[in-house]
């Protein structure tokens, strides 16, 4: 017997991929232990903040793992909150020959039990519900009498209560509730401190088959009683779960050899179990950078226009949100915050993030072909883009730093997105005027974003039949700039410059190779950047790439955060920029040595914040939106810009 039970029910589109050759492309059982500890892999659809996990130990057969709820953080509710046990003459039948997959959009649990075969799948309704069924055939000669019941395992300290006929189940801590509704109302419910339990009785003939149908439906505004989506034909929300996840499937697989596209069904399944509807202070759909980790529970700048150019490909409409999320909350100024949270007290507006939403706003046209989108964030990019000159040029030459607008360091380097990078440790705040604070050296990265946002801008402009000729006259002084100021002769790679003056901040670093991603070196330059990045000294590790060269002496990737390991955003810069100079060769080199020794890359396993360069080993956060966007991207034979 397979896990294909149920789904494999229905006729599989005649387009290829299919969700069903993509079991288990994460590893996601997993065992309560700790109900505040989310390192760990889940299941979540169309935006919900509850997930699901497989069991991962034997008294969780039967059952879904969970929900994990989340809101400012994430909690598990407990070990489940239905398991499905089956009695016969007041005696517990024995479970047995168990299978749990996940596949792209559901999960599936099968068993045997004495005479009787039960599969149960679980899916999503709506950005608020799941939905699990469970059909129990009887595969013996003679008809059965059977007391079915759903139980619960549950940590957290909960009350409950029976509003309108539903099982709530209230947190005590927080007012969060999940509202369990069954299919019929036959269902005797009784409670406790450690759960609940709902029972019901059936009479089977031989040969037929029951089904059981429940919905737990959860909101991230404690506020608000969940709404249910009435339960309407379980086959009819799968056939439509089906449909719309091989959709995913088949545009976001678009250009992947087949060889790897079980690596890009996990990119997007990652992206979409970190997606997040909008509720409370978020006023748009968004994706988390990971939901396994505490300190990622909202939306960041720059995060968000990565993972919505990845997005476009398969949901233009999330990748759209995605990007309007953050400019939601754009200031009269222009500035958008660094990341925004469902408590909109919790919002960090003390740095900004690197301006690469012109970019995100031009993937999604390139692919969508949306001009109303376009006209909408058009004028916000453009006075977003003003804010940065405005605020973030010292010395008004038209080249920008990083920087603040409380006056801290932390903070500027914060806006950098490279957090800890080895070219601030020697950094000085300068002060441009009330609420707005510089680093005292100019950035190559944060120029080359702003070069090349400009010709996106003009690009945009050009969309909408309105003047973009000075975006192209700037992008033109701007290049010039950068070239004369970053780039160093002497060992053919660019660097941050000092202020005041024109000395080199000479840190080999992800920065330097940024310029050829925007396009805006000489072939000359390029092959010196190249030639650098293939150095085993330097960048050219075991996985390549590493933020800083390998042979610095702060290199260090186990703890430095940005002071070693390899970034995949930045590696997807370098890759993209050696395919744009016609590097392919060099280019191949780096992706196979990814594809063959990065960890999560060949296997079940999750990517990664980041990687060890020396040995592969994934580094912090697990399941990481970006990490998937970038990898997604990489995968697109057909794709370079």
């Amino acid at each position: 017997m397979t896990a294909l039970i149920g789904i494999g029910c229905l006729h599989a589109q005649a387009q290829q991929p299919d969700r069903q050759k993509f079991p288990d492309v994460l590893d996601i059982r997993h065992q309560v232990k700790d109900t505040n500890n989310t390192v760990a892999g889940f299941f979540a659809d169309q935006g919900a903040w509850h997930a699901y996990a497989l069991p991962a130990r034997e008294e969780d057969n039967g059952a879904f793992v969970g929900p994990l709820i989340m809101d400012m953080q994430g909690r598990w509710l407990g070990h489940n909150t239905a398991r499905l046990r089956i009695f016969e003459n007041e005696r517990e039948l024995p479970m047995s020959a168990i299978t749990v997959h996940y596949y792209p959009g559901i999960l599936v649990q099968t068993w045997q039990l004495p005479g009787l075969q039960v599969n149960m799948q679980l899916l999503y309704s709506n950005k608020n519900t799941a939905v699990i069924q469970a059909t129990i055939k009887n595969t013996a000669k003679q008809s059965r009498t059977l007391d079915l019941q759903w139980s619960a395992n549950v940590l957290l300290a909960t009350s409950y209560s029976r509003p309108a006929g539903d099982l709530l189940l209230q947190l005590q801590k927080g007012g969060h509730q999940l509202r369990i509704r069954y299919d019929t109302p036959t269902w005797q419910i009784t409670t406790a401190k450690e759960g609940y339990s709902a029972t019901k009785k059936i009479s089977l003939p031989p040969g037929n088959t029951s089904r059981i149908t429940q919905s737990q439906s959860y909101n991230a505004d404690a506020l608000q009683t969940p709404e249910h989506q009435q339960i309407s034909s379980f086959t009819s929300l799968l056939r439509a779960n089906q449909q719309r996840w091989n959709n995913y499937l088949q545009k976001g697989l678009k250009g992947v050899a087949p060889a790897q596209q079980r690596l890009g069904t996990k990119c997007i399944v990652t992206l979409l179990t970190n997606w997040r509807s909008a509720t409370k202070g978020l006023h748009h759909d968004g994706v988390f950078p990971s939901a396994s980790y505490q300190g990622f529970y909202g939306f960041w700048a720059w995060d968000s226009w990565k993972q919505a150019v990845a997005l476009t490909r398969f949901h233009p409409q999330l990748a759209k949100d995605n990007i309007r999320a953050m400019f939601d909350f754009q200031d009269t100024a222009g500035m958008v915050p660094d990341c925004i949270y469902t408590d909109t007290t919790e919002n960090n507006w003390r740095d900004t993030k690197p301006p690469l939403a012109a970019w995100a706003v031009n993937a999604v046209f390139r692919s969508t072909h949306d001009t109303a989108f376009v006209k909408e964030m058009y004028p916000l990019l453009e006075k977003y883009h003003h804010w940065w000159y405005a605020n973030r040029d010292h010395d008004r030459d038209s080249l920008c730093e990083f920087g603040a607008t409380d006056g801290t360091r932390i903070a500027a380097a914060w806006e950098s997105g490279m957090d800890n990078a080895v070219r601030f440790d020697n950094a000085r705040m300068l002060q441009n005027g009330p609420h707005a604070w510089s680093l005292d050296q100019a950035s190559v990265d944060l120029n080359v974003y702003l070069y090349a946002e400009k010709n996106y801008l003009a690009t945009l402009a050009a969309v909408l039949k309105q003047p973009a000729q000075h975006w192209h006259t700037q992008a033109a002084q701007l290049k010039q700039h950068i070239d004369r100021r970053f780039y160093d002769t002497e060992t053919g790679f660019y660097y941050d410059r000092r202020l005041p003056g024109d000395s080199l901040v000479k840190v080999l670093g992800a920065e330097g190779w940024l310029p050829l991603w925007a396009g805006l070196s000489s072939k000359d330059q390029a092959q010196n950047i190249a030639n650098i990045l293939q150095q085993p000294t330097t960048f050219n590790t075991q996985v390549p790439l590493p933020v800083l060269s390998a042979a610095h002496p702060a290199f260090d990737p186990r703890r430095g955060y940005w002071r070693g390991p390899v970034w995949l955003d930045q590696f997807y810069f370098a890759v993209n920029g050696l395919q744009r100079y016609q590097l392919h060769a060099i280019a191949d080199t780096f992706l196979h040595k990814l594809w063959t020794n990065a960890e999560g890359m060949q296997d079940s396993r999750p990517l990664y914040e980041n990687y060890h360069p020396l040995t592969g080993k994934g580094l912090n956060a697990i399941h990481f939106s970006w990490s998937a966007a970038h990898v997604l991207l990489m995968l697109d034979k057909t794709s370079v810009e």
